[in-house]
């Protein structure tokens, strides 16, 4: 994960991506999906210069931001870990993998762990039905996941700020160790 930006250079990279859209309401969404890849979030504060630009209201972009679960108004923890929620990963334990998570990080879905270096947050379906139950750990998808591998993926993404592993090949099937 990239370092978090200065608010200057925040405010440089924002009006760069802005000038990249030319204001007509159907740039809003690549707009905010760019603002959200080259910055980590979009700030509240924000609002107002993008509803400007658009030639929107603050709380048309307000509805817009809090419709789409994909966009954050805080900076992102470190790690950010998302769990299938969805039936096929319930009936596969989930539920368990779940409450190993809560207890592992000390918090509930939407949280952060207590010292904000891991979110948890739900996901309905990561496309690893028949590989359930399925998670993230930053952009990388994981199937056949246990507590213990939880345990292990989060402990090797935590380690001096590696990316968790992944297989090139798509979802991770890494062996239970990691």
């Amino acid at each position: 994960m990239q370092a978090p930006l200065s608010p200057a250079a925040a405010d440089t990279v924002a009006a760069a991506v802005l000038a990249r859209h030319d204001g007509r309401q159907d740039q809003l969404l690549p707009a905010l999906h760019a603002l959200q890849d080259a910055i980590g979030f979009i700030a509240p504060a924000r609002v107002p210069a993008i509803a400007r630009h658009f030639n929107l209201s603050r709380a048309e972009v307000h509805g817009v931001l809090t419709f789409y679960h994909h966009f954050r108004a805080e900076a992102p923890a470190r790690c950010r870990v998302t769990l299938c929620r969805a039936e096929a990963c319930r009936s596969m334990g989930a539920d368990r993998l779940l409450a190993h998570a809560q207890r592992t990080l000390g918090c509930d879905l939407h949280g952060r762990s207590a010292d904000g270096s891991v979110s948890l947050d739900p996901v309905y379906c990561l496309g690893q039905c028949a590989n359930a139950p399925a998670m993230t750990l930053d952009d990388a998808v994981f199937a056949r996941v246990t507590p213990a591998r939880f345990d292990a993926l989060l402990a090797h993404a935590l380690e001096a700020d590696r990316p968790a592993p992944t297989h090139p090949g798509g979802p991770s099937f890494l062996p239970e160790a990691v």
